[in-house]
C-alpha cells in the first residue's frame, strides 16, 4: 500500500489523489490486459478488487479524475488495435430511430412520399426484433466462409475470422443450390441471458468484475486475441442482412432471410411481413410483450421495406437507409440521489454538467453518472424564460432525489425531481462563469441572426486550455477521424505533457528519440510509484525498454500510414463545430481538396445573409415561396423610379403572412416594401447557398466553417498540417457515370420521379445536387413550371435538359 492509500480518500489532496489515480489506473489496465488478452493474471483476486474499489472511491471524491477513458468504466481489455482490418465492400450502416407510434407513421409516410405512392398504394414491410448485440459481416466465396469482420466505423472493421469460426451457429460451408459465388451475410452476435449469467458467475467466483450487460460480454468475447477464450463462451448468431451479393436469392427482404435459413443460418422466428402501419404496431406490441421471455436482449423492433427494388429506389440518407427504421422500446426509469454536479470541459470548450449519482441499476446497467444537458436544464428555464420541464420544482439541486431515464444505449439523463424529498439546506446550483480547467471566462455565444443565446456555455481559452487542446488532438487521431494506429488517448497525453505535440501538424514532425524518451519517462514514473507504493527501492537493473521500442515503432508506423488521407476524414478530424462525419463527407463531395474547400468557404463568407434578410427569413408564416415573392418585390422597388407602381405590385400574401409583416415592420405597407428591398440587398449569394442549401451541410455548418477559417490561427494550423499530409478526394459511388463530379440542379415539376428520388439517383451516380443555380452548376434539369432558376441558367450558359433528356443521359 502506498503512502496515499493509507490515507482515507476524503483526506487526500487533489494532487495526491491524481497521482494515486494514475498509478491505480495503470495497474488495473495492465491486470485487465494480462487476464483478458493473455489469460495470465498478474494480480490475485483480492488485490485486484481492492485496487478497483479504491479507484472508484477516488473518482467519486474527485470527479475531475474521471473521464470517458477511465478504466473504472471498462470491462476487460480492448485488443482491437491488434486486429487486422477489413474494408467493407458495402458499408455497414446504422439505422434511424422511432420512439412513438407517430414516428412509425411518419416513417411510412416518408417512404410513400419519396416513392410518389398514393395513400392507397400497397407497400409491404418486414418487422423483426432488434437484437442488442455486436454486428458482424461474414463473407462466403463459393459457399465457404473466408472472412468475418466487425462493423468498425462502417467502412472498415476488425478481422475476427478465427473467432467467428468458433461460433456454432455460424456455418463454415453454406448448403443449398442457390448460394451465390460471393455472399456477405450479416447479422448479430449475442449472448443469451442464461449464458450471460453463467459467465458472470464465473467472474464472481474468480473475484473479477462482472460484465455490465450481455452486449458488452459478447463484444469482449468476440474480440479476444486468444481464440480459445472466444470458443469457451457460448456466443450465438442471428442472420438478417447482407452486403456484397451479386446475385440475390429473392426479390424481397423476407425472401432473402428465408434463403439464409435454407443455407444453414439461424434466423429470428419472430420476423413477420406486415401490410400497414397498424400491422407494424401490432407486431411491435407483440414482440414487446414477449421481451422478458425471449432469453436474449432486444431493444426494439426493426421495420424494413420488403421489396428490394423499392429499397434500391429509396437509397440512403447520411449513414442510414431510408427504407428501414428501428422502433425503440420505451426508456426505463430509476430513482436515486444526486450527490454532486461535475463540470466537464469538452474539446470544443463546452462546459457540460454531469450528475454524480448514488449508483442505481437502470435497465440492467449500474448507472452512477447522468447528463444534465446544460445550465438552462438545471435552472429549469431557457434563455427566453420559458419552462423546460413540467411539474415542480423547475430546478435541480445537489441532494435532490431524482428520476433517471435511460433509453437503450443512450446516455442516462436526470428527468425530474421529487420535491417532497428535497433537503431543507439544498441551494440553487450556481453554474460556473469560468472554466474549471484554465480559469478563462466561460460565455454563452450570442447568435446575431436569431438574437438568442447558445444553450451551452463555452470556455474562451481555446488552445491555451489544456482540456480543449488535448481533447482536440485526441479527436484528431481517433478512429472516426484520422484513425492513426498507435497514437491513442494515453500517448497523446504523454506527448502533449512533454510539449512534443501541441497541434495536429506536430504529430507528423515527431522525433523518434524524443518520443521514446517521453514514453520511457512515463513508464519509469509508473514503476517508481509502484515500488514506492510497496515501500521498496527500485533496483537499478530493472530497466525494461522493449515495451517502449515496440510502442514507438507502432506509433511511427501508424503516422506514416496517414500521410495520405481521405479528404472527408481530414475535414472531420479538424474538430470544427457542427461538422460531423456526414457533413464532412458532403463537403468532400463538393470540393476536390482542402485549399479548394477553404476557397469555397472564403467565397461563402463574402456572401453571407445580412440582418435585413435574416429578419425577413425568421418571420413566422413566411415560408420559402412567400419569402422569394417578397424578395422579388423588394428587388423591383430597389430598381424602380416610381415606388408607387412597385407598391401596387405587392405579392399576394395570406392573412397570417400579412400579420407577421405588420408585427415586424408596422402597419404601413410601404414599410414592408422598404424592408423587402433591404432584405433583397442583404440576400445570401450563390457561393453561400452552394453550401447552406445542401441538406447535409446547411446554414449552421456553413456559418461554423466561415467562422473557423476566419480565425488566422486556425488557418495556420491547417496550412501547417497540409505541409505534412496529402489528401485524396472522396470516393464517388459511380466514378464512370456521365454525371460523376458534376453539379446538378432540379427545377420545375418532375413527372416521372419525385424530387427526392431524382436527387438520390444523381448522388448515387456521383453527382452533387444543389438547390440553387451558380457559376459552378453543370446541368439544370427543368420540368414544367421552371422559373427564375431556368432564367439564371440561360444567362450563365449552363447545360439545360428536360426530364426526358436527363433520364436518357443517366441511362
Amino acid at each position: 500500500m502506498s503512502e496515499s492509500q493509507a490515507i482515507p480518500v476524503a483526506e487526500l489532496t487533489q494532487r495526491q489523489a491524481r497521482a494515486e489515480h494514475k498509478l491505480l489506473a495503470a495497474e488495473i489496465a495492465a491486470a485487465d490486459s494480462a487476464y483478458f488478452q493473455d489469460d495470465q493474471p498478474i494480480l490475485d483476486d483480492a488485490s485486484y478488487d481492492a485496487k478497483r474499489r479504491r479507484l472508484v472511491a477516488l473518482e467519486e471524491a474527485f470527479p475531475i479524475l474521471k473521464d470517458a477513458a477511465s478504466v473504472s468504466d471498462k470491462v476487460g481489455a480492448k485488443p482491437s488495435g491488434k486486429f487486422a482490418k477489413i474494408r467493407h465492400r458495402v458499408p455497414m450502416l446504422s439505422l434511424g430511430n422511432a420512439f412513438t407510434d407517430e414516428d412509425v407513421g411518419d416513417f411510412v409516410q416518408r417512404v410513400r412520399s419519396f416513392l410518389g405512392l398514393k395513400e392507397e398504394g400497397g407497400i409491404a414491410f418486414t418487422a423483426e426484433p432488434k437484437i442488442d448485440g455486436l454486428s458482424l459481416s461474414l463473407r462466403y466465396e463459393k459457399g465457404t466462409l473466408v472472412s468475418a469482420a466487425t462493423r468498425g466505423d462502417g467502412e472498415e472493421g476488425e478481422d475476427v475470422t478465427l473467432n467467428a469460426r468458433t461460433i456454432s451457429e455460424i456455418p463454415h460451408v453454406l448448403s443449398g443450390d442457390d448460394v451465390p459465388e460471393i455472399a456477405e451475410v450479416r447479422g448479430e452476435v449475442y449472448l443469451g441471458h442464461a449464458d450471460f449469467a453463467g459467465i458472470n458467475e464465473r467472474q464472481r467466483e474468480k473475484g473479477l468484475p462482472e460484465f455490465a450487460n450481455p452486449r458488452n460480454a459478447a463484444a469482449g468475447s468476440l474480440r479476444q486475441l486468444d481464440v480459445s477464450i472466444t470458443a469457451a463462451r457460448p456466443l450465438r448468431f442471428f442472420a438478417y442482412a447482407w452486403g456484397e451479393m451479386p446475385v440475390v436469392p429473392a426479390q424481397t427482404q423476407f425472401g432473402v432471410v428465408e434463403a439464409f435459413k435454407r443455407w444453414g443460418f439461424r434466423t429470428n422466428p419472430l420476423m413477420k411481413r406486415c401490410e400497414s402501419v397498424g400491422d407494424l404496431l401490432e407486431r411491435y406490441r407483440l414482440i414487446e410483450s414477449q421481451r422478458a421471455t425471449l432469453g436474449y436482449d432486444i431493444d426494439g423492433v426493426v421495420y424494413k421495406v420488403d421489396e428490394l427494388a423499392l429499397q434500391t429506389r429509396l437509397g440512403f440518407v447520411a449513414r442510414a437507409p431510408r427504407w428501414a427504421i428501428a422502433h425503440k422500446f420505451p426508456a426505463e426509469l430509476a430513482t436515486t440521489v444526486l450527490e454532486a454536479i461535475e463540470i466537464q470541459v469538452g474539446r470544443t470548450g463546452a462546459l457540460s454538467p454531469v450528475a454524480k449519482l448514488r449508483p442505481v441499476t437502470v435497465g440492467g446497467v449500474v448507472v452512477s453518472n447522468a447528463t444534465l444537458h446544460n445550465e438552462d436544464y438545471i435552472r429549469g428555464f431557457d434563455s427566453k424564460g420559458e419552462r423546460i420541464r413540467d411539474g415542480e420544482p423547475p430546478d435541480i439541486r445537489i441532494g435532490d432525489t431524482v428520476t433517471v431515464k435511460r433509453a437503450g444505449d443512450v446516455i442516462p439523463r436526470v428527468q425530474s425531481v421529487d420535491l417532497s424529498k428535497r433537503p431543507a439546506d439544498a441551494l440553487p446550483y450556481e453554474f460556473p462563469k469560468h472554466c474549471p480547467v484554465c480559469d478563462s471566462d466561460a460565455v454563452r455565444e450570442h447568435n446575431p441572426q436569431t438574437g438568442e443565446f447558445d444553450s451551452v456555455r463555452r470556455c474562451t481559452g481555446g488552445l491555451i486550455c489544456p482540456a480543449q487542446a488535448v481533447e482536440r488532438l485526441k479527436h484528431f487521431v481517433s478512429r472516426s477521424a484520422l484513425d492513426i494506429d498507435g497514437v491513442g488517448d494515453t500517448n497523446i497525453e504523454i506527448l502533449f505533457e512533454a510539449k512534443l505535440v501541441q497541434s495536429p501538424a506536430d504529430i507528423f514532425k515527431l522525433n523518434y528519440d524524443a518520443v521514446r524518451s517521453a514514453m520511457e519517462k512515463r513508464r519509469n514514473e509508473q514503476i517508481d510509484a509502484r515500488f514506492a507504493a510497496a515501500g521498496k527501492v527500485r533496483p537499478k537493473k530493472e530497466k525494461k525498454k522493449e515495451e517502449e521500442a515496440r510502442a514507438v515503432d507502432l506509433l511511427f508506423a501508424g503516422i506514416e500510414q496517414r500521410r495520405i488521407v481521405k479528404l472527408p476524414r481530414l475535414i472531420f478530424a479538424l474538430g470544427i463545430r457542427h461538422i460531423g462525419e456526414t457533413t464532412a463527407a458532403a463537403l468532400a463531395r463538393r470540393f476536390k481538396d482542402m485549399p479548394d474547400l477553404i476557397a469555397g468557404v472564403d467565397a461563402a463568407g463574402l456572401q453571407q445573409p445580412g440582418a435585413a434578410y435574416v429578419a425577413l427569413d425568421n418571420l413566422p408564416s413566411i415560408g420559402p415561396v412567400a419569402r422569394e415573392d417578397i424578395l422579388v418585390w423588394g428587388r423591383r422597388e430597389a430598381k424602380s423610379e416610381t415606388p408607387l407602381l412597385a407598391h401596387l405590385a405587392m405579392p399576394k400574401l395570406n392573412k397570417a403572412q400579412q400579420t407577421a409583416l405588420r408585427q415586424a415592420f408596422g402597419a404601413d405597407p410601404s414599410n414592408w416594401q422598404a424592408a423587402a428591398a433591404a432584405a433583397a440587398l442583404a440576400a445570401p449569394g450563390p457561393d453561400y447557398l452552394y453550401l447552406a442549401s445542401d441538406s447535409e451541410i446547411g446554414a449552421v455548418a456553413t456559418e461554423s466553417l466561415i467562422e473557423f477559417f476566419r480565425e488566422p490561427h486556425n488557418r495556420e494550423v491547417v496550412t501547417a498540417l497540409l505541409e505534412q499530409v496529402r489528401t485524396e478526394p472522396a470516393e464517388t459511388v459511380a466514378q464512370e457515370s456521365p454525371i460523376a463530379g458534376k453539379t446538378v440542379v432540379f427545377t420545375g415539376t418532375l413527372e416521372q420521379m419525385t424530387r427526392g428520388e431524382a436527387k438520390a439517383t444523381a448522388e448515387r451516380l456521383g453527382a452533387k445536387v444543389s438547390s440553387s443555380v451558380s457559376a459552378k452548376t453543370d446541368i439544370l434539369v427543368a420540368g414544367p413550371g421552371a422559373g427564375s432558376k431556368l432564367s439564371d441558367a440561360k444567362k450563365l450558359g449552363i447545360d439545360i435538359k428536360s426530364e426526358a433528356e436527363w433520364l436518357e443521359l443517366i441511362r
